[in-house]
């Protein structure tokens, strides 16, 4: 069970499976089955370098030297991972994202924030205008999925 399904209790991250609980640092600090027992320094998880900005978390392998960006003027309405590549994902989008994954849009149409995956998969995170009202968050959610079957059906045409 991935420890991305478990919850937060008090200021450590718990595991949905087995209760163990793990500070900021990686380190366990908790494990309910045995409460009297001190976890060993050597019972850790990976961390990552995590910063919230915008509605929007950024996650990396180390810290990063520059700070995360800001997409000024942007809100995110939801993500989704789709099922292809980045470069169809681009292509079913019309454009490229640059440095940060960001493909801004100037036609009024939601922007996408895209992450490549190491599974040959892509993140999407939906941007819209933070003014944007409940019918553009929808119509940029069901843009997004127009997206998402868009860049499969390319995924599918280079596969073939």
């Amino acid at each position: 069970m991935r420890l991305s399904h478990g919850f937060v209790r008090g200021e450590a991250l718990s595991c949905i499976y087995h209760g163990w609980s793990y500070d900021a640092s990686g380190r366990c600090v908790r494990i309910p089955a045995h409460p009297n027992l001190t976890p060993g320094q050597s019972i850790c998880v990976a961390t990552r370098a995590v910063d919230e900005t915008g509605g929007i978390i950024w996650l990396a392998e180390e810290r990063p030297e520059a700070p995360v960006p800001r997409l000024a003027g942007l809100s995110p309405v939801r993500s989704l991972t789709v099922d292809a590549p980045l470069p169809a994902v681009e292509a079913a989008a019309g454009a490229k994202a640059d440095a940060v994954g960001h493909i801004a849009r100037t036609d009024g149409a939601p922007g996408f924030l895209l992450a490549a995956q190491p599974d040959r998969r892509t993140l999407v995170h939906v941007l819209v205008a933070e003014a944007a009202g409940p019918a553009e968050r929808v119509a940029a959610s069901r843009a997004a999925e127009a997206l998402r079957r868009a860049a499969e059906a390319i995924r599918e045409e280079i596969a073939a």
